[in-house]
């Protein structure tokens, strides 16, 4: 049986009512997001940092922030805490992985960054405090466990794990 109003009404509701869940998910769905990007030079080299705040060096990445699409994301937080810019070559997005080990909401979504230009070296400061390139068969000690995995999936081909 067809209501002929109730599509109208839906219509002329919907984005209130859009407006109204999305204020709702966000205190009760509520997840965080970050991207990391695996930055490789033209050696063969993976761009990693270590921060004043957490031990390990990482892959560089940031939280995204309201507004921001993944890339645009991607793209700020390579620039700002490695000085790399990226030329219009696309990003490969490797994955998005739940990273249950920093909350029961976190989300992180890596990419493969091949093509950029470092106009200067990056000056170490209050935030990372060391950085480098490394061969893939000589990272530091110190690098994380996750880091190690989204480098292996990524020159190796191989199966990419959901989870951080």
């Amino acid at each position: 049986m067809k209501y002929p109003g109730l599509d109208a009404t839906r219509r002329a509701l919907e984005p209130a009512l859009r407006r109204v869940l999305h204020l709702y998910w966000r205190f009760a769905r509520a997840m965080t997001l970050g991207v990391r990007a695996l930055v490789i030079d033209g050696e063969g080299r993976i761009f990693l940092v270590k921060h004043s705040y957490v031990s390990g060096w990482h892959l560089p990445g940031g939280g995204v922030e309201v507004g921001e699409t993944l890339i645009e994301a991607a793209r700020a937080r390579v620039a700002r805490r490695g000085q790399h810019r990226g030329h219009r070559a696309p990003r490969k997005l490797h994955g998005i992985f739940f990273n249950n080990r920093a909350s029961r909401r976190d989300h992180v979504a890596v990419f493969v960054v091949r093509a950029f230009r470092q106009p200067a070296a990056p000056v170490p400061d209050r935030e990372i405090v060391a950085h480098g390139f490394f061969a893939p068969d000589a990272l530091p000690d110190e690098t994380t466990a996750a880091t190690r995995a989204r480098i292996v999936e990524v020159l190796s081909g191989a199966s990419a794990s959901e989870c951080w």
